[in-house]
């Protein structure tokens, strides 16, 4: 254990856009609660990303998504990561893997973030198996073409399309 963090929460950033929040990051999010103290859902603005649905809708899902565990909340950041996990004082950025496709994408990040700010450690968590098809880019072309969504979505998201 590294006596600077000892005795301190162990606080989890886990960020992204949640564009909209699936199945799968609910499955890493309540993971990644039963290892840290807290774990911040940190909703980004990605500068490649048009996003779908306001941030504002997107911050309540998650919210009534996890009404009922106060180790976890959600949150908005724009600055790097590690700047907001500076700030937040979390020394933990979790990332959820769904294949080996993600691994490559996430391994390069980490190793910025790393060299960025060598106290903040990146874990994965891989995705349950039975989830890891699901991605919010599916899910939003299902959504934008008229498709049922709804079994790759916590029950919360249910997004009105005119």
């Amino acid at each position: 254990m590294n006596p600077a963090t000892e005795g301190k929460p162990r606080i989890a950033v886990f960020p992204g856009t949640f564009d909209p929040i699936t199945r799968g990051h609910e499955d890493i999010v309540r993971r990644a609660a039963d290892i840290f103290d807290r774990v911040i859902i940190a909703m980004g603005r990605n500068t490649k990303k048009q996003s779908l649905f306001p941030l504002e809708e997107r911050m309540a899902w998650i919210r009534e998504i996890f009404k009922d565990d106060p180790r976890i909340e959600v949150d908005t950041y724009d600055e790097l990561t590690v700047e907001y996990c500076r700030r937040k004082g979390a020394t933990f950025i979790v990332r959820g893997l769904r294949s080996s496709g993600d691994f490559e994408y996430e391994a390069h990040l980490a190793q910025v973030n790393r060299k960025l700010d060598s106290s903040i450690e990146t874990i994965f968590i891989i995705t349950s198996p039975e989830l890891s098809n699901i991605s919010s880019t599916v899910v939003r072309d299902i959504i934008i073409y008229g498709g049922d969504y709804t079994p790759f979505v916590p029950p919360a998201v249910r997004p009105v399309r005119k």
